[in-house]
């Protein structure tokens, strides 16, 4: 008998052990927080760009500090694409050599001998304004937007002469998608609000390294028409409707460049809020971040821009000194592509020779 209650006192002994191991490593792992990107692989760990995000992030995103809390809802952040996110320094980028790409290349027999010459006459210096959009727009003429997102992402696997071992679709800046993803962790929502057209630029995303941070209602790019197929010519949508099986084209038409003013607007229209941060690299973008920054904006707020400083691994000439004086003049926080970014693409993408050629 005593033998008896001796094991059964071991066994009680051993049970509640158990028990306590289990509740134990339960609580660990319910105390525990979710992995997240810290900014500390691809940043430098010196700076200080890295260490404000940081900061701000932790003090946006803590329940218990009642005056800088913001709410989920209200973590918006917003990024231009190219020169913010992803390579524009060499002298013609993703939509504009895809552009002359398709002209010269591609599909020379679906363009007007006046298309290729303007394809043919980009040269180092040219702008990509609104009536060079127009053309991007004629270009396209008569395509589906399905035709136009397919041979978008074709585009992207061919290789730029810029940068040794880089396909177009390889460009984008690994501390910045780095960040999109800290910020997703850290429960923002994440918009690209690009000067690209709207359908190229949910290619690029969904094909690059924040295509599982971004979802392709939250890109927002500049518009080209397009119809339903077979009413291209008449003058209003109310004149016919969508049916079961029909395609939409693009009509060579042009609606909106998606730059300046411009990105203000586009942001009002679609998300119908103010940002609480917003990223750009260049003049374009200005309006952008000024709106997510205005005084009437009831949160805590933060708005950098990229300058492109970095000749070694980079072609960037921007003078940090002179661009960062004006625009911290601006409210704006820079960030040195040379001194903030500890990597800037994948290893074995490297500058080539030659930045430019014919």
């Amino acid at each position: 008998m005593k033998i008896y209650k001796k094991l059964q006192k071991s066994f009680i002994m051993r049970f509640i052990l158990v028990i306590m191991v289990l509740m134990s490593i339960i609580m660990t792992s319910c105390s525990k927080k979710v992995e997240t990107t810290t900014l500390g692989t691809y940043w430098a760990k010196d700076s200080a760009v890295a260490e404000s995000l940081r900061e701000y992030v932790g003090r946006v995103t803590n329940v218990n500090d009642k005056e800088n809390f913001i709410p989920e809802k209200d973590r918006i952040a917003v990024f231009d694409m190219d020169g913010t996110l992803m390579c524009e320094t060499y002298y013609t980028y993703y939509d504009t050599m895809m552009f002359v790409e398709f002209c010269l290349n591609d599909h020379p027999e679906r363009v007007s001998n006046e298309l290729k010459e303007v394809a043919k006459s980009i040269k180092p210096g040219y702008v990509a304004d609104e009536s060079l959009a127009r053309n991007f727009a004629k270009a396209y003429k008569g395509m589906t937007v399905s035709e136009l997102y397919d041979y978008a992402v074709e585009f992207g696997k061919k290789k730029t002469n810029s940068f040794n071992n880089m396909r177009y679709i390889d460009n984008f800046y690994l501390p910045m998608a780095e960040l999109v993803k800290y910020l997703y962790d850290n429960k923002f929502t994440i918009y690209v609000i690009s000067g690209t057209e709207r359908t190229i630029t949910r290619a690029i995303v969904a094909n690059s390294p924040i295509k599982d941070y971004v979802t392709m209602n939250h890109v927002i790019g500049t518009d080209f028409e397009v119809k339903v197929k077979g009413h291209e010519d008449e003058s209003s949508n109310m004149n016919f409707k969508y049916e079961n099986g029909d395609d939409l084209v693009i009509t060579g038409g042009f609606v909106q460049k998606n730059l300046n003013a411009n990105k203000a607007i586009y942001i009002e229209r679609e998300i119908g809020q103010r940002p609480v941060l917003a990223f750009g690299n260049s003049g374009s973008d200005t309006s952008m971040l000024n709106y997510t920054i205005d005084d009437r904006n009831k949160y805590d707020t933060k708005a950098y821009m990229v300058i492109a400083d970095d000749s070694v691994r980079e072609w960037g000439t921007q003078d940090f000194d002179e661009k960062s004086k004006d625009y911290i003049e601006k409210g704006y926080t820079p960030i040195s592509m040379k001194n903030d970014f500890a990597e800037i693409y994948d290893k074995g993408i490297t500058k080539a020779t030659e930045q430019y050629s014919n």
